[in-house]
């Protein structure tokens, strides 16, 4: 199989996970918050958490697409993007949901 085929038979899963993420559902896809205790868990907004992984599987699903792009229309400049957005995510998921109470409730 070529790897456009293989990148995108990878975005189906990512999409249906980040659907679930975005109806609030799904908490237990998220490493590390499935593992808590409930009287952990009990201290973050588990609505929001999943809301905002949604959004960064969306993206990471998105550079998936732009690297099967790439590979189908032999563009690249297609792959450089989405390896940079891929890797731009994964930077700013790490920072943004590691400092501050974000996701803390209230």
């Amino acid at each position: 199989m070529s790897p456009a085929i293989i990148n995108l038979l990878l975005v189906i899963p990512f999409l249906i996970m980040a659907y679930f993420l975005s109806q609030g559902k799904g908490a237990f896809l998220i490493a590390g918050y499935n593992t808590m205790p409930k009287e952990e868990k009990a201290k973050y907004d588990e609505r929001a958490l999943c809301k905002f992984m949604s959004k960064i599987l969306y993206g990471i699903s998105f550079s998936l697409v732009l690297l099967s792009l790439s590979e189908w229309l032999e563009m690249p400049l297609l792959m450089w993007i989405g390896i940079a957005l891929m890797i731009g995510l994964i930077v700013f998921t790490l920072v943004y949901s590691n400092t501050g109470n974000r996701f803390r409730n209230s």
